[in-house]
């Protein structure tokens, strides 16, 4: 028998793939408990989640290493950007699925597929993140993909079905793309794995070649639309409208972090080859992907419609990170980003009277809220001044550090439009506290006293928006000893 057919269970590194065995098989028990229990119980299947989401994240916590791990045949390469994406990623989930425990609101969160699918697309994004292949980057992007593209149709209104579809047809879209930029770069490299790519970029000086950069075109292009990107943002207004506020913020979060730690990945090595065409190609989408999204956000009356075109602002901001060669500011960014953007969202969740009414997440529905729910009305005001970059709170410091990065890195034209679209970003953030506290009441009706759950994922969410300016330099020093 050859020697290449051998093989021993040693080559997979059964440790390395316990992250991603954890929200499996906890996506198995839910489904399992959802056929066979006649009752359906919300709180049980959100319990049992938070259960195996605490679990991933124990053991990351505990027994990740960042020193650079390959296992499953070395296709799979657990290091520091994989181990922070996964942490990133299961709080965001641990925070959210506390504010699900808040009431029984929509149908789709009464089921135990809802919960299985959210703990399937963590699994994909795990996957994903720590692929060394691109092959096993697209199939753990799809696992989660369609994960979410069904948990979007549970939903189950006109909106939610024509948002699952779009975003359907624009990710079968995508992945087109991603698949013939990976052929593009089998044929330039003659291999799949991106260490590989890059000791060939490496071995041939860097030299431009057509195949290499339509390679690297077609994959920002694929990739651009996970992140949203201009002009690959246009299904993200409509999916987070035809979303609830939390699954929402999950995608504006979760698809995005894995993303991005995708992208410095793949892309590092071709930043090192200094190419105008690369350098140019991504400070224009960088400069476009802050600026119109923002411009749009201004004319907006649906305040889910806003925070999505600001969150594709902030990708921008994001972007810019990779731009100017600063992975430690993406981490850091974002970190402070999931905070702040989810307690603006729960409170989206925490205050909804009717889900079925359209002018539920309007402008005028938060009008004169200071009066009719004075908690929710203060809270959703810091989380605003957080989100605009007002100083002390937690985005200020994001953006700070990056404009400071970016004017180290002699991009001082890319740090004044940085500093620009941070000022134009403000004007419609403080929008929303103009109508919390300047409107009339648009609604008089009672709302339903806050849990535990709630109440601990509000104040975690405040603490760290808050606390940021005293444990900010801390962060980027825990992310730098993660990605070095």
């Amino acid at each position: 028998m050859p020697e290449s057919m051998y093989f021993s269970f040693a080559q997979l590194q059964i440790p390395l793939l316990i992250p991603m065995c954890i929200s499996l098989f906890g996506g198995i028990i839910l489904l399992g408990i959802g056929a066979l229990n006649k009752i359906k119980t919300r709180e049980l299947y959100i319990a049992i989640s938070l259960l195996f989401v605490i679990l991933n994240l124990g053991f990351l916590l505990l027994e990740g290493n960042p020193s650079p791990q390959f296992g499953f045949f070395n296709l799979l390469l657990i290091d520091g950007i994989s181990i922070l994406s996964q942490i990133l990623m299961l709080l965001a989930t641990f925070v959210l699925l506390c504010f699900f425990m808040y009431k029984n609101t929509f149908t789709e969160t009464q089921s135990a597929e809802f919960y299985a699918l959210l703990l399937f697309a963590i699994a994909g994004f795990a996957f994903m993140v720590s692929s060394e292949n691109l092959i096993l980057i697209l199939l753990g992007l799809e696992c989660a993909s369609l994960s979410l593209y069904t948990m979007i149709a549970l939903h189950n209104n006109t909106k939610a079905f024509e948002a699952s579809i779009k975003y359907f047809v624009m990710g079968a879209l995508a992945t087109a793309i991603y698949a013939f930029g990976a052929m593009l770069l089998y044929a330039a490299t003659g291999s799949l794995e991106i260490s590989h790519i890059a000791y060939f970029l490496y071995t041939h000086h860097y030299e431009p070649s057509i195949l290499v950069f339509s390679g690297f075109a077609f994959l920002l292009c694929a990739l651009g639309f996970k992140i949203s990107i201009v002009p690959f943002h246009t299904w993200v207004p409509d999916v987070y409208e035809g979303s609830n506020p939390l699954l929402a913020a999950f995608i504006a979060i979760v698809p995005k972090i894995a993303t991005f730690a995708i992208i410095i990945r793949i892309f590092t090595p071709f930043m090192y080859s200094h190419s105008p065409f690369i350098e140019y190609v991504l400070y224009a989408l960088v400069v476009l992907t802050m600026t119109i999204p923002n411009l749009i956000a201004l004319t907006q009356t649906d305040v889910k419609r806003m925070l999505a075109y600001s969150s594709i602002s902030h990708s921008g901001f994001v972007l810019g990170a990779i731009l100017i060669n600063a992975p430690q500011i993406v981490f850091l960014y974002w970190f402070l980003f999931l905070f702040t953007n989810i307690g603006a969202f729960g409170i989206l969740w925490l205050s909804q009277n009717d889900k079925d009414s359209e002018d539920n997440y309007t402008f005028t529905s938060l009008g004169g809220m200071i009066k009719t729910n004075t908690t929710l009305a203060v809270l959703l005001t810091l989380f605003m001044f957080a989100l605009a970059g007002i100083p002390p709170f937690s985005v200020f410091w994001g953006k700070m550090y990056l404009i400071q990065s970016a004017l180290s890195a002699n991009y001082i034209v890319l740090a004044i439009i940085m500093a620009l679209n941070s000022v134009i970003g403000a004007f419609y953030y403080l929008k929303v506290v103009i109508y919390i506290f300047a409107k009339k009441p648009h609604t008089a009706s009672h709302h339903s006293p806050l849990t535990s759950s709630s109440i601990f994922a509000l104040s975690l969410t405040l603490i760290v928006s808050i606390a940021c300016i005293f444990m900010v330099q801390n962060l980027l020093e825990v992310v730098t000893t993660y990605i070095g």
